[in-house]
């Protein structure tokens, strides 16, 4: 449930950050933190704090840190504690920064050669590897930053939205999605990167999302995006956000919210694939009725709420379309020997 922000402008963007993390406060979090490159010094200032948003707020005025390049995280504690030294951003040396959404499985054994390649490690994380990783790579090829994400992603297995920015590029951010989502935000003459929209909505109305195993430099002017290793053109989407969807409103907890906001989100999501009393046949697309017609079983993978949702899916597929459903936890299905059977 973390949450990520960047952003790139000619303006201080220590404000933009930090409102971001806020409009992700829905998501859940132990702690959060900003690095932007100090425009007086034009080296990385890191700022973190445990606890809610207003506390790395407070701590960001008493740093008075500025800059016109940065990242910010909000974490939900996976690898190590919830302590400062644990919520990211994470560095390498003083040169480089990230902020990371997901869980790399192999980081132990990458820890482990880092370790005996002379680096320290001064947090629990698996995204303290990924900055070492990088690091190295720009030490040892004396390559771009961009192509030092590039040869790191190679190595990670498991799930990452990385979002990375560098000492010696003060001019662009690096940004790799493979199980993580992650939207380039499309300014004028500014231009930001976040893991939801929502983080965005005071800033641009334009996104462009992308998609799994997606490579991009963001500057800003201009973004590139990168994918098997060749450039790509992904659509611009437009997207009207209301600042009350990132707030709690009347309620004491964005949980119960959400549980008051469940009978509009139905009749929104039914709007437009219901007429008198039937499920128009355009609502699922042309070619649904010829997929349907195929289906005997169901098979729902997911976490959360949204388990909780599929749990009543799985009510009516079963006592009003017949069909067997099973459901299972996302995180528990990744590693079982799944039967699926066909048409499923």
């Amino acid at each position: 449930m973390c949450g990520i922000v960047g952003a790139i402008a000619e303006r201080n963007v220590s404000g933009i950050l930090l409102e971001g993390l806020k409009r992700l406060e829905y998501r859940g979090y132990d702690s959060a933190g900003l690095a932007l490159i100090d425009s007086a010094n034009k080296k990385i200032v890191n700022v973190k704090a445990v606890g809610k948003v207003h506390k790395l707020v407070e701590a960001a005025k008493k740093s008075k840190i500025k800059g016109q390049l940065g990242i910010a995280h909000t974490r939900w504690a996976t690898h190590g504690k919830t302590t400062v030294a644990n919520a990211h951003p994470h560095t390498s040396g003083s040169d480089i920064a990230i902020v990371h959404n997901g869980i790399i499985e192999n980081f132990q054994p990458l820890r482990d050669k880092l370790i005996k390649a002379g680096y320290l490690f001064k947090t629990q994380t698996d995204t303290e590897t990924i900055a070492h990783l990088i690091h190295q790579e720009r030490k040892n090829g004396k390559i771009s930053l961009l192509n030092a994400v590039k040869k790191t992603v190679k190595k990670l297995h498991g799930a990452y939205g990385l979002c990375v920015i560098d000492n010696d590029t003060p001019d662009q951010i690096v940004v790799a999605r493979s199980g993580s989502p992650l939207v380039i935000g499309v300014g004028i003459g500014e231009n930001f990167v976040a893991s939801d929209p929502l983080a965005l909505g005071q800033v641009t109305d334009r996104f462009v999302y992308l998609e799994e195993g997606d490579i991009a430099q963001v500057s800003r002017e201009s973004y590139t995006i990168w994918h098997a290793g060749k450039k790509v053109r992904r659509s611009v989407t437009t997207i009207q956000s209301k600042a009350a969807d990132s707030e709690k409103g009347a309620y004491k907890h964005f949980m119960l919210k959400e549980m008051h906001e469940q009978p509009q989100v139905l009749q929104d999501t039914l709007d437009g694939r219901i007429s008198d009393g039937k499920v128009l046949e355009q609502a699922f697309g042309l070619k649904a009725n010829a997929l349907f017609n195929k289906v005997k079983n169901v098979q729902i993978v997911a976490c959360g709420t949204s388990f909780h949702a599929g749990q009543v899916a799985k009510y009516w597929l079963e006592s009003v379309a017949k069909l067997p459903c099973q459901i299972d936890i996302a995180s528990d299905y990744r590693y079982r020997d799944i039967i699926v059977q066909p048409g499923t």
